[in-house]
This record gives C-alpha cells, sequence and structure tokens, in this order.
C-alpha cells in the first residue's frame, strides 16, 4: 500500500492545482514548460494528484473536453492546510545536479575528452532551459495572481542556468583537449 506521506512531488501538484485547479494534463503541460524546476516523471503527475484526492487533499470534478469528459482537481481546505504547514517550515537545501557531477568526476576512468565531449554537449539544453524560460516569461504576464512570483523563480533559474554555462567554460579550458 502506498504511505500517505506528502513528498516534494505532493506540494509540487498542490502548488499548481492552486486557486483555479487543473487537470493531469494541465500539470504535465507546466511540468514539461518548467523543467528547469521539477524533475519528476511525466507519470508521477497523472498518479500523484489520484492518490491527493484520496487522502483528502484534492477534489476530483469532470468537466468536458474536446473529445470526452476530463478530471478536474482543485485544492480542498485540507490540501490548503497542508500547504500551510509546509510553508512554515523551512526549505531544503538546494540541490547540485548530480548527472553532470558524476560525468565529470568519472573523467579518470573514461577519459577526459570523452568527459568533457558529454559535458558540452549540455550547452544544448541549456539553450532549451533557456527558451522554455523566454516562454515562461511570457505565460507569467497572463497569470497576475502569480506573476511576481513566476518571475523571481525564472530570475533564479536563469541565474543556475548561466552558472552551469560558466561552469562549461571552466570545464572546456581544464580538461585536456580531444
Amino acid at each position: 500500500m502506498a504511505s500517505d506521506r506528502l513528498t516534494p512531488t505532493s506540494y509540487a501538484v498542490l502548488v499548481l492545482v492552486g486557486r483555479g485547479g487543473a487537470g493531469p494534463h494541465d500539470l504535465v503541460r507546466m511540468m514539461r514548460q518548467g523543467r528547469v524546476y521539477e524533475s519528476a516523471a511525466e507519470s508521477q503527475y497523472y498518479a500523484e494528484p489520484k492518490r491527493l484526492e484520496r487522502l483528502g487533499y484534492l477534489r476530483a470534478s469532470k468537466l468536458p473536453g474536446r473529445t470526452h469528459a476530463r478530471t478536474h482537481y482543485e485544492l480542498t481546505d485540507r490540501g490548503l492546510e497542508a500547504l500551510r504547514e509546509w510553508i512554515a517550515g523551512r526549505p531544503q537545501h538546494p540541490r547540485v545536479g548530480a548527472d553532470p557531477i558524476l560525468r565529470l568526476l568519472a573523467s579518470d576512468l573514461v577519459g577526459e575528452p570523452a568527459a568533457k565531449a558529454s559535458l558540452l554537449s549540455l550547452r544544448e539544453e541549456l539553450a532549451d532551459l533557456r527558451a522554455r524560460l523566454d516562454a515562461a516569461e511570457e505565460v507569467a504576464a497572463t497569470l497576475p495572481h502569480r506573476e511576481k512570483y513566476l518571475r523571481l523563480n525564472h530570475r533564479l533559474a536563469r541565474r543556475v542556468v548561466d552558472a552551469y554555462d560558466a561552469w562549461l567554460d571552466e570545464v572546456e579550458r581544464e580538461l585536456a583537449g580531444e
């Protein structure tokens, strides 16, 4: 039996459901757009709302869709109270992405040229993240109740992406050439 404990993904779903509610497809779309922030599997954004409904944190209703009725979730009083309790606690410390770090540490095992090539391919990902952040800025303007908070998060995300870019410059300079 699944745990009744709330996880970081649980809180992400509760926050994304927000004031206006959201369906699973909406949650996945938001997760894809904001992938710089969250790394949970898409399947979790379909499963977690059902679990949260079962636990009383969300309420589901059926709304008309293009081809069939779609599920729409809204926060319950219990869900809002869980968010209030969660926000009163200390945030977890920021985590530095493990995959690039492990790839650099593997340099002595696989050779610096291979590690360097692998890591420098991350620049394409960083460019994609920047493009997604540009699009997210446009979306933020359409959400006046969250615009200020979204823009603050986007500025932090840009700084993280910029830091990875600067780190890749160091990797390029310091690791052996091809």
